[in-house]
């Protein structure tokens, strides 16, 4: 009787010791993460998301102690990767990186298979970067006080954007629709095809991005008239903003935020922010997405939704006002 009882002691012993040793391994599998983060690039390789990406991917790993894999998911000007991501499990290992795209997009492409605000959750607002309208070196367009004039007296100005539906589009209707401006939009197939036309003068105007413009502008072959967000861009601080030259209030900025599925837990939205905040404080990140162009807002996931919902409350009204389609 007493051996089996022992034995019997013996054994709930052991059990008991097994199920104090799967706690560690319980509590392991728990933390996050454990395994690798993909960021899914909402655009194709080489444009400013998939370099964003890259540029923040390896700082998180490091700060992570987990790989974070760059995943180009392009298509529909970023719909197809977003909906790729707001359709994944929501446990912290797929994020999206975002374009301003992202608050035209609900407006501008029927039928979208998710809804932005309610299946996305914005971790943080990465950056802004000025869009630049500029013409030709040897245009008759000094200043943007020209080109608004030529326009009012009905002189057939045109202009290209890097497509129909583009934030440069859409800021230039914007400007068309409130200021009683009569110009006409020539859609390219992206940044390349419409620096090459402008820097030859087969479109009078462009609106792109810094980036994009920059380079035209310090080779001499671009003037740049004036910058669409509210403050002058730091890389171009002898350019005017639009507010400046008669627009009161105009702001219309680029811009590039990640963003996570909306059910994705409250304490891995916090990390990711707290830790997506602190590689955009490293100098040599900050550097990296300076030569892109953009400038560091960074911030919590609140200022970020606020930014964002207001983006998309003002480009929805500009393509309902102007009847905006897509390409």
């Amino acid at each position: 009787m007493t051996n089996r009882i022992s034995r019997r002691c013996l054994t709930l012993l052991a059990s008991a010791l097994s199920l104090i040793a799967l706690v560690p391994q319980a509590q392991a599998q728990g933390a996050w993460p454990n395994k690798p983060i993909k960021l899914v690039a909402v655009f194709p390789p080489g444009g400013s998301v998939d370099q964003v990406a890259r540029i923040l991917a390896q700082p998180l790993s490091q700060q992570l102690g987990q790989n974070v894999i760059v995943e180009n998911k392009g298509g529909a000007s970023g719909a197809i990767g977003t909906a790729a991501v707001a359709s994944a499990p929501a446990d912290g290992y797929t994020f999206a990186v975002v374009f301003d795209t992202h608050g035209v997009n609900p407006s501008l492409i029927p039928n979208l298979p998710f809804d932005t605000r309610r299946d996305l959750l914005p971790i943080t607002l990465i950056g802004t970067s000025a869009m630049v309208l500029a013409t030709h070196s040897g245009s008759e367009y000094k200043t943007f006080a020209d080109v608004v004039a030529a326009a009012r007296a009905k002189k057939n100005v045109s202009y290209g954007s890097i497509g129909s539906g583009s934030l440069g589009h859409l800021a230039m209707a914007l400007l068309s629709k409130s200021g009683n401006i009569d110009w006409q939009h020539v859609p390219y197939k992206g940044g390349g095809p419409l620096m090459s036309d402008a820097v030859a003068g087969h479109v009078p105007l462009s609106i792109g991005s810094v980036f994009v413009t920059k380079p035209h502008i310090d080779s001499g072959r671009m003037r740049p008239l004036a910058v669409t967000t509210s403050k002058r861009a730091p890389d171009l601080p002898q350019v005017p903003t639009v507010a400046e030259s008669g627009f009161a209030g105009f702001d219309a900025p680029a811009w590039w935020a990640i963003l996570a599925p909306a059910k994705t837990p409250p304490e891995i939205l916090k990390r990711m922010n707290d830790e997506v905040n602190k590689a955009l404080k490293n100098p040599e990140i900050a550097k990296k997405l300076d030569a892109q162009g953009i400038d560091i807002v960074g911030g919590s996931a609140e200022s970020a939704r606020v930014f964002i919902d207001r983006q998309i409350d003002t480009w929805a009204k500009v393509v309902r006002d102007n009847g905006i389609k897509a390409d």
